[in-house]
């Protein structure tokens, strides 16, 4: 029963910063029909040449250990973590919302703005653009209600993610 059940992984991997490294992280996931709901990249260790990649993915138990045993085999990578599996984590993105409006609209979109702890990073006379951190559904609360406000654009990093307490990659 538990072979088809899904679930969703957020799996850091530790890896050489160099050239061709996250092609071949997207080519293990595209060549066997994985998904990635969300993928950020980003150097964590200059002196040792690191990057850090978190990955979003969704599938079954047998999957999510194929995906990790197959990035564990890459040869630029140093270490896999699946945070879910290994302990308490925290998950977290950042958004930028351009929301178009005037009038009550638009105050009602700061009101919203400010119960969400939004902060706004620009504005004009017919819009303002927040910037948001959170979980992902908190993010996509605050789109569902900017949409009739006069959402018109959103931008996304994807999740980054960190284990809670000593614990480290």
């Amino acid at each position: 029963m538990s072979e088809t059940l899904q679930r969703t992984a957020t799996i850091a991997v530790l890896v050489e910063n160099e050239a061709g490294v996250l092609a071949r992280v997207i080519g293990l996931f595209s060549g066997r029909g994985y998904n990635i709901e969300s993928l950020t990249v980003a150097p964590v260790d200059e002196l040792r040449r690191l990057s850090r990649i978190t990955i979003v993915t969704t599938g079954t138990e047998m999957i999510i250990d194929q995906i990790k045993a197959q990035l564990d085999r890459l040869v630029p990578v140093h270490k896999v973590s699946d945070l879910a599996l290994e302990g308490p984590h925290l998950v977290r993105e950042l958004a930028l919302i351009k929301v178009v409006g005037r009038g009550e609209g638009r105050m009602e979109a700061l009101r919203l703005a400010d119960a969400f702890r939004a902060r706004v990073v620009d504005a004009t006379p017919e819009s303002a653009v927040f910037e948001m951190t959170g979980s992902a559904e908190k993010i996509d609360a605050f789109c569902a209600l900017m949409r009739p406000l006069g959402l018109a654009e959103i931008s996304r990093t994807g999740a980054v993610a960190i284990a809670r307490g000593a614990r480290s990659l």
